[in-house]
């Protein structure tokens, strides 16, 4: 993949394109969590499913390292606010 005219987008759920990738990688993201945290790519509903091993393709890309020293990104499933009386035990 390389940026070209069409900086295509790399996270569908979220909407991130390569170029955003690329500047967070500038700005200091070495490992797809940075680059998670940096952005939120790959915490859409495919969790990096989609997009995880293309953030780590652009990485070792745009740092020179080899795919097999960058750690996968961390899942964590997305949380959503639930109300309390929803918790609570029935009668």
């Amino acid at each position: 993949m390389s940026l070209g005219k069409n900086n295509p987008i790399v996270c569908r759920c979220e909407e991130i394109r390569e170029r955003d990738i690329i500047r967070v990688i500038k700005a200091g993201a070495r490992d797809p969590d940075a680059v998670k945290r940096m952005l939120g790519a790959g915490m859409g509903l495919c969790q990096g499913k989609t997009c995880g091993s293309l953030i780590a393709k652009i990485i070792a890309r745009e740092t020179g390292r080899s795919l097999s020293e960058l750690l996968p990104a961390k899942v964590r499933p997305p949380v959503r606010p639930i109300k309390i009386a929803r918790l609570k035990k029935p009668n």
